[in-house]
């Protein structure tokens, strides 16, 4: 009798283990799935043109690829097929949404030119997300080769959020100087090449929040928040300009220190 509870009592044990680690596996796919369906629903709003709820959607889905991650490691529920259906998500979120927004706003009306800029923004994106796949183990901590897909993304969309609540359409002349189609399709070109460069970005990976954080660090976090916070079209764009163009300026730098 003894035997047959103590059978019984492993059986139940091992069930609850069973249940409980696919339960934390699923988590982290849970976020990701929330990702991959922010990507698509800012599709569906572009395309609605309704462009401020795409460009919202773009970057929920931005802190939901944050978190995927993390979420994954801080549970031990790492895995390969988590890894695989991230970057398929980022793919939809920061390849093909971002490229279709750019599309339906501004490149359009410039017909051959205008979807070749849209589909090279999404080629350079996969091959981005493939590249980062296969170096993995091999880059520096410190920075990321190519600027990454989610800051792509963040950057492309931000300038057609901040663009439209300035009253500035995709078929409208931009400061009386240039049509704000041809200003998108140069920004979607240079943003797409940026990817797929070998330009360094600072990743923030070799912070460590255990250890303590210098304060000037500290101030420009809180910073940033009261600038999303007061103007968000504004703010994020400017933050990710900055961003996107510290990467040029390492280059530059690097440059100048071969010489």
């Amino acid at each position: 009798m003894k035997k047959l509870k103590s059978i019984g009592k492993n059986k139940e044990d091992l069930l609850r283990n069973k249940i409980g680690k696919h339960t934390f596996y699923l988590l982290p796919n849970f976020i990701t799935t929330a990702s991959l369906f922010s990507g698509f629903y800012s599709i569906v709003q572009a395309m609605n043109g309704k462009y401020e709820l795409a460009a919202i959607a773009i970057f929920i889905a931005i802190i939901m690829d944050g978190l995927d991650g993390r979420i994954a490691r801080l549970t031990h529920t790492e895995s390969a097929f988590g890894a695989e259906y991230d970057s398929l998500s980022d793919m939809v979120s920061f390849g093909v949404a971002p490229a279709l927004i750019l599309y339906v706003w501004a490149l359009k009306p410039l017909g051959k030119l205008g979807w070749i800029a849209a589909f090279v923004y999404c080629c350079c994106a996969a091959f981005r997300l493939a590249r980062f796949n296969v170096k993995l183990d091999q880059d520096e901590k410190k920075y990321f080769f190519g600027l990454p897909s989610p800051a792509a993304a963040a950057l492309l969309v931000s300038f057609v959020w901040v663009s439209n609540e300035n009253g500035f359409s995709g078929s409208e002349i931009f400061f009386n100087m240039i049509k704000m189609k041809w200003v998108s399709w140069s920004l979607t070109m240079l943003i797409a090449l940026s990817m797929v460069s070998e330009i360094r970005f600072y990743s923030g990976k070799d912070i460590n929040l255990r250890n303590s954080v210098p304060f000037v660090a500290i101030l420009l976090v809180i910073l940033a928040f009261v600038l999303v916070s007061y103007s968000p079209p504004e703010a994020i764009f400017i933050i990710v300009g900055f961003y996107f163009l510290s990467g040029y300026f390492n280059l530059i730098r690097h440059f100048k220190f071969k010489k």
